[in-house]
């Protein structure tokens, strides 16, 4: 099973820029059980629009199945555990 984890960020985005040093931890401790994708707002309003996003940043976990969960702000590695197990990484 794919798990994907959506970050949605924009280059001028402070917030996002307190985000990556979470998720780039999260992706080395956890290896090939999940697979980021960055996805600059900017440059790519359609995938943004799909998604409804409308805050930055916005972190939008997948697995085959569609959406488990997404969470608007700054997120805690714990939360982002929780809902990569959900997923089923």
């Amino acid at each position: 099973m794919t798990i994907t984890l959506k970050d949605f960020y924009a280059d001028w985005c402070g917030p996002c820029k307190t985000q990556d040093p979470i998720l780039e931890e999260l992706h080395e401790d956890w290896g090939d059980r999940f697979e980021v994708e960055k996805v600059n707002v900017d440059e790519q309003q359609d995938v943004a629009n799909e998604y409804q996003v409308r805050s930055l940043p916005t972190l939008i976990i997948e697995n085959e199945e569609g959406v488990v969960e997404r969470f608007v702000g700054v997120t805690q590695r714990d939360d982002i555990e929780t809902a990569l197990e959900k997923a089923g990484a």
